[in-house]
C-alpha cells in the first residue's frame, strides 16, 4: 500500500508541479494552434502569460512558505538533557555523488550542519540519519550513504550514528527510524529538517507516537519583507514549487491518515 502511495504521489507531483504544469499548458496551446483553434489557443496563451507575469513580480511562493516556516520557532530553547537527535535527508544528491565520487549537496545542507552542531552539543545523545532515495528511477543510490561519508570526513564518530537508508518519503522516515531506534516513552528527541517541511514531519512523528522537539533550519522567507514587487522568475518559481509541494503534501498526508491534523502542532511534553 505504501509503495502505491509513493508511486502515485510522485506521478501526481510530476503533473501538478508549477513548471511542468505551465509547460503542459504551452504544449496544449501549440496543439490548438496546429488544429486551427486560434481563439482558444490565444486565451490559453494569455492565461499562461498572465500567470508567468504574476510569478515574475510577486513572491507567491514565499506567501505559501511563510506560515509553514513560522509554525515552529527557529533556534528553539532546548533542555539540558537530550536522548536523541534525528535528521531527515534532503540535502544529499546520491546519484550525482556516485557520478563524481564525492559528496554532492544541494539545497537544505543546513540540515546536516545543524545535525553536526547538535551532535557536539549533546555528546551522549543517540544520533539518527534517516533517508534512502525519493527517486523513482535511482533507488540504488541512498542519501544515508552520502551522509555516512560526509560525517566521517567531518570528524563525527560514526559509532554514535544509526543510518536508516530504506525510507523513500517522510512517512517512511518515521516508520523505519522508529523500528530501528525503538525510542522509550518520555525520551526527548530533537528533529532537524527544513522549516517548510517541519509541520508535515512533526505531524507524522506525533501520529506515530514519537514526540520530537522541532529544530527547523533552511529558511527561505524573509519576515517583514513579504509584501512588494521583486522581479525574479526563476527564484519565485522555485519558491512556488517548494511551497506548493509542502501544502499538497500536508493535504495528502491528512487525507491518507498519516497525520492527525492538516496543519500539525508539536506534541512534545513541556520541559
Amino acid at each position: 500500500m505504501e509503495s502505491l502511495f509513493f508511486w502515485v504521489s510522485k506521478l501526481a507531483w510530476f503533473i501538478i508541479a508549477p513548471d511542468n504544469l505551465l509547460l503542459f499548458l504551452l504544449l496544449v496551446s501549440w496543439i490548438l494552434l496546429r488544429r486551427g483553434a486560434y481563439g482558444l489557443a490565444k486565451r490559453l496563451l494569455g492565461f499562461v502569460v498572465i500567470i508567468l507575469m504574476v510569478v515574475l513580480l510577486l513572491p507567491i511562493g514565499e506567501w505559501l512558505l511563510y506560515p509553514l516556516e513560522a509554525r515552529f520557532p527557529a533556534n528553539p530553547k532546548l533542555p539540558k538533557k537530550i536522548d536523541g537527535i534525528i535528521v531527515l535527508s534532503g540535502a544529499e544528491n546520491a546519484f550525482l555523488s556516485s557520478l563524481w565520487g564525492q559528496e554532492e549537496l544541494g539545497d537544505s545542507a543546513e540540515r546536516d550542519i545543524a545535525f553536526l552542531e547538535l551532535a557536539r552539543q549533546y555528546p551522549d545523545a543517540k544520533l539518527v540519519f534517516s533517508g534512502g532515495s525519493g527517486s523513482l528511477i535511482h533507488q540504488g543510490y541512498k542519501a544515508a550513504d552520502v551522509a555516512n561519508r560526509l560525517f566521517d570526513k567531518l570528524g563525527l564518530d560514526l559509532s554514535r550514528v544509526t543510518f536508516e537508508r530504506d525510507s523513500r518519503n517522510t512517512f517512511e522516515n518515521v516508520v523505519f527510524s522508529k523500528e530501528v531506534v525503538r525510542p522509550d516513552p518520555g525520551q526527548r528527541w530533537i528533529l532537524i529538517t527544513s522549516a517548510s517541511h517541519m509541520p508535515r514531519a512533526v505531524g507524522v512523528f506525533c501520529k506515530a507516537g514519537w514526540p520530537v522537539i522541532p529544530y527547523p533550519v533552511d529558511h527561505r522567507t524573509m519576515p517583514g519583507k513579504l509584501v512588494g514587487i521583486d522581479v525574479s522568475l526563476s527564484g519565485h518559481l522555485r519558491s512556488l514549487e517548494i511551497g506548493e509541494k509542502e501544502w499538497v503534501g500536508l493535504i495528502a498526508y491528512r487525507l491518507s491518515g498519516k497525520t492527525a491534523a492538516l496543519f500539525p502542532d508539536q506534541c512534545v511534553p513541556p520541559f
